[in-house]
């Protein structure tokens, strides 16, 4: 790769855990990279994640330093350093002109929202999560499912959201809360912090929401969020000491490793059938 020309761009839609862990690796893999926000679903695991940058915290996750950015031109500057990502409220249709895709990542992890077809915004699409056919609305897609974490799907779809949580320490989705209705989400709580069983972690609509365990607090949404009904708004870690609420978890590692992988086998399956048609019209 020439290192005095523009690093390849890649477009991450998403600024939650898993979104940030692909940017994350991407970026070491050579690639400059721009997160976009999606307001659905909240973010939860704000420590793990990029997202807090766009309400001007500061994150550095793997060495990888999130910068805020609100043009394009912005943008193109933040990305002149290889440790830095740019992290932008920005749509898609801006992000084009800042200069051509070379990859677009759907890492927003709607479990239940069909993603509309992306092919051809850039020479690679690729899909993570549920929802995902290869040929239909993405190139190559990465299972996010805990059963099957980080596997490359080429052909076919990626398996539907089934509602099983991963395990963590000995517990499973009890760790989990979440939103019974729509609302206005108010929390003083940060991530991070000591909390137990039945504590009042914040108010949704105005009526408590509580702790559902003892712990520490991995994932909480932001305080002053508007929300939908049925997402999560808290995460609580029971492994006390072994606790871990930022940087990159294992689940997110797999799926950016895979990620990295699926784009390199589609650009190399690119190369080879243009090098195909060359030969052919020689």
């Amino acid at each position: 790769m020439n290192r005095s020309a523009p690093f390849p761009l890649v477009a991450v839609l998403g600024t939650n855990e898993i979104a940030s862990a692909v940017g994350v690796h991407l970026r070491r893999a050579g690639w400059s990279v721009v997160l976009a926000y999606d307001p659905f679903p909240p973010v939860v695991r704000r420590g793990m994640a990029f997202h807090d940058v766009l309400f001007g915290d500061r994150r550095v996750i793997e060495g990888i330093e999130g910068v805020r950015t609100e043009t394009t031109t912005e943008i193109a500057a933040a990305l002149t350093n290889p440790s830095h990502v740019a992290v932008t409220a920005l749509q898609l249709a801006d992000l084009v002109t800042v200069r051509p895709l070379e990859v677009l990542v759907d890492a927003r992890m709607q479990k239940r929202r069909v993603t509309p077809d992306l092919r051809g915004v850039a020479r690679v699409t690729v899909g993570l999560g549920p929802l995902f056919r290869v040929g239909m609305n993405c190139d190559v897609a990465v299972e996010t499912r805990p059963a099957r974490n980080g596997q490359v799907v080429t052909a076919g779809s990626t398996d539907e959201a089934d509602g099983v949580s991963s395990r963590l320490g000995s517990v499973g989705p009890e760790r989990f809360v979440y939103s019974d209705r729509p609302g206005l989400w108010h929390t003083p709580v940060d991530i991070g912090i000591r909390t137990f069983s039945r504590f009042v972690l914040g108010h949704l609509d105005g009526r408590p929401v509580h702790a559902p365990l003892d712990g520490t607090v991995r994932g909480i949404v932001r305080d002053g969020l508007q929300v939908p009904e049925g997402v999560k708004l808290v995460e609580i870690d029971p492994r006390g000491r072994e606790s871990r609420w930022t940087g990159t978890d294992e689940r997110g590692r797999g799926i950016a490793e895979a990620t990295v992988k699926a784009v390199r086998i589609r650009l190399q399956r690119s190369a080879t059938a243009k090098a195909f048609e060359v030969s052919l019209a020689l």
